[in-house]
């Protein structure tokens, strides 16, 4: 695996709790490890990202400003991220963004400068590793009650927890299968709007 740039990651079930269609950022509940993970990454300089399947909007059940006061909430809480990347169509939409088409990953790669091949997709379903690969990056599965068993399967990278994945990525390792998680020492789409094009172009 090259050296990493950006580890890019799934909104819900990945870095907070899943609420189906949740547009109230009081729900927001970062999981276990979140912000020690985050942490570590920022610590040596890589970048974060978030990429999002959000039908909710395409559903009628959220709004845009709902999507974007829920990412505001996960950005106060856990950012803040260097992008975010969000996909509000609908399954049948035909869309390229909607993962697991490639669409949002390669999206978020080129806002931040990076190759896809410099980023790691961490999620907690197939689409989000499917996503990953049809992006040419790679993908780590970090599976919850959510996940099926067909996707934890056929996953060529899984990690137990989120903070189990991070520590993978910073040992520089590609994590060949099942990551057991270990004991050491803890050592913005609909987004807040960036300062600046990290890229040196006109936005």
């Amino acid at each position: 695996m090259s050296p990493v740039k950006a580890v890019l990651f799934d909104r819900d079930g990945t870095l907070v709790h899943d609420v189906p269609y949740n547009g109230d950022p009081g729900r927001v509940r970062p999981v276990d490890g979140a912000r020690e993970a985050l942490a570590l990454l920022r610590g040596r300089g890589i970048r974060t990202g978030v990429v999002t399947n959000q039908s909710g909007v395409a559903r009628g059940l959220l709004t845009d400003a709902d999507v974007r006061a829920v990412n505001r909430r996960v950005d106060e809480l856990l950012g803040p991220f260097d992008v975010w990347a969000v996909c509000p169509h609908g399954p049948d939409d035909g869309c390229q963004c909607r993962k697991p088409e490639p669409g949002l990953v390669l999206r978020a790669a080129g806002r931040i400068c990076a190759d896809p091949a410099d980023c790691v997709v961490v999620g907690d379903i197939g689409a989000d590793m499917e996503a990953a690969r049809r992006a040419g990056a790679h993908g780590i599965l970090v599976p919850n009650e959510r996940t099926r068993p067909q996707e934890t399967a056929t996953a060529q990278h899984i990690a137990t927890d989120l903070l189990t994945a991070v520590r993978a990525v910073l040992d520089g390792r590609p994590p060949a299968g099942r990551i057991v998680a270990d004991e050491r020492p803890l050592e913005r789409a609909y987004a807040p709007e960036p300062p600046a094009d990290p890229c040196g172009r006109p936005r």
